[in-house]
């Protein structure tokens, strides 16, 4: 695939999932495309040799993996691309509706490190999950997306805030709640079944819960005087999602590859669907009963835990170690942590070079200033429940956690090329 497809198709996908249940059924389409079976947990597993899989949990994670004949060459040495479906972003409360003031406003709590100031004056829509109980009495789920920009976060105007350009600080409580219109009828179970019937469902006997988050109707799209950026929402992390997903849908089922993308990493991943969850651990073991066989799997796989890099800042240089300030559409990135809030080790660190120096693919590496804190991924908790060697990547950003996300537009492509050249 060529970098003006990829990135083509890049866009689509993040316009196309508003939260983590819209990119798990998205990239749950496009596997059953590439030819992947679905699983389901709750089934008995009978997987064949030489097919491909896919299973999801919560709706909002997804694993996907070839399960090649037992014979073939390193049948047992998978390359596991880990990644995350969740953004920092305005979750919807569960009675949200606020009326004072000649407004109709949401309550929300901010899900996620998110950047509070970048969430005002931005057109806003809603998505996410529904339950609702039928005429059958049977619970149902299903997800919505309203699309139209329905609500806003009006900043206070400089003139009753002397202080907006020096000291700004929000209060997430009262000051980020999205007005929606003016009208005191508007009922929100009302607005709920609303979005339903646009779905075709109208037997809904009674709602219940729902999972709803904001999100910027700014569509994504190409930046810079050549083209050299791409600006979206959700940039962390589904760029990592999108090229994890291509790379396992570009190899052969005789190649061992899995690729999981999990829910709540921006909160800890401490969940069911989270990576410090069974789930990965659990898919491994159906895929391999014989703990032998289990065990030989885990020793001789590598895992890639692929999230965004914080690219050094032009305006804020001092905010990086100059050694280690990686730039955009210069190459993934290595993270590298003493502390280990990265698993890299230098085993799996020289692996990736090797194969991305085959393919004459840049890369870079990124140590945090030894006077600054460390975030940290996936990988060290995937690390420590399974006990693989672990490498974390990344593609460089600018203005993580912004409502709006800066990566280039050479990167992600030449990521996706490693990832596949693991296979080969």
């Amino acid at each position: 695939m060529n970098k003006q497809d990829f990135n083509e198709g890049l866009l689509g996908f993040l316009d196309a999932s508003p939260t983590p249940f819209h990119v798990t059924l998205n990239m749950s389409m496009m596997l059953e495309n590439a030819g992947f079976i679905k699983l389901i947990e709750t089934d008995k597993w009978d997987l064949k040799e030489g097919q491909k899989y896919f299973v999801t949990r919560n709706d909002s994670s997804v694993i996907a993996f070839t399960f090649p004949h037992a014979k073939t060459p390193y049948a047992k040495n998978y390359t596991m691309v880990g990644s995350h479906t969740d953004s920092p972003n305005l979750k919807l409360k569960p009675n949200p509706v606020i009326k004072e003031h000649g407004v109709i406003k949401f309550g929300v709590e901010p899900y996620g490190g998110l950047l509070l100031n970048t969430w005002f004056d931005r057109d806003l829509s809603l998505a996410g999950r529904v339950s609702y109980l039928d005429s059958n009495d049977e619970i149902k789920d299903t997800l919505i997306d309203v699309k139209k920009a329905i609500a806003i976060v009006p900043s206070l105007a400089i003139h009753l805030d002397d202080k907006a350009n020096k000291d700004k600080t929000v209060n997430k409580q009262t000051d980020m709640c999205p007005i929606l219109t003016t009208n005191d009828d508007f009922e929100f179970d009302e607005f709920l079944k609303w979005q339903l019937s646009k779905n075709e469902i109208l037997d809904v006997k009674e709602l219940y819960a729902s999972e709803l988050s904001f999100y910027d109707t700014q569509r994504a799209s190409f930046i810079g005087l050549h083209d050299d950026f791409i600006a979206s929402a959700r940039v962390d992390n589904l760029l990592s999602c999108y090229v994890g997903l291509l790379a396992i849908c570009s190899v052969e089922a005789d190649k061992p590859m899995l690729f999981i993308a999990s829910d709540h990493e921006e909160v800890g991943s401490e969940s069911t669907s989270g990576a410090g969850g069974s789930f990965l651990e659990n898919t491994l073991r159906r895929m391999f009963p014989d703990y032998e066989d289990y065990m030989q799997m885990i020793r001789g796989s590598i895992m890639i835990s692929a999230d965004n890099a914080h690219a050094v800042h032009p305006n804020f240089p001092s905010k990086h170690d100059s050694k280690h300030a990686p730039y955009i559409n210069k190459g993934s990135v290595i993270k590298v942590n003493a502390n280990q809030r990265y698993a890299s080790n230098s085993t799996t660190i020289s692996r990736f070079m090797n194969v991305a120096n085959s393919l004459s693919e840049p890369y870079q590496e990124f140590v945090t200033r030894s006077d600054m804190g460390c975030g940290s991924t996936i990988g060290p908790i995937t690390a420590t429940r399974l006990g693989i060697e672990t490498l974390d990547v990344g593609l460089p950003t600018f203005a993580m956690h912004s409502i709006r996300e800066l990566c280039g537009s050479d990167d992600a492509h030449s990521l996706y090329k490693i990832l596949v050249g693991f296979s080969k």
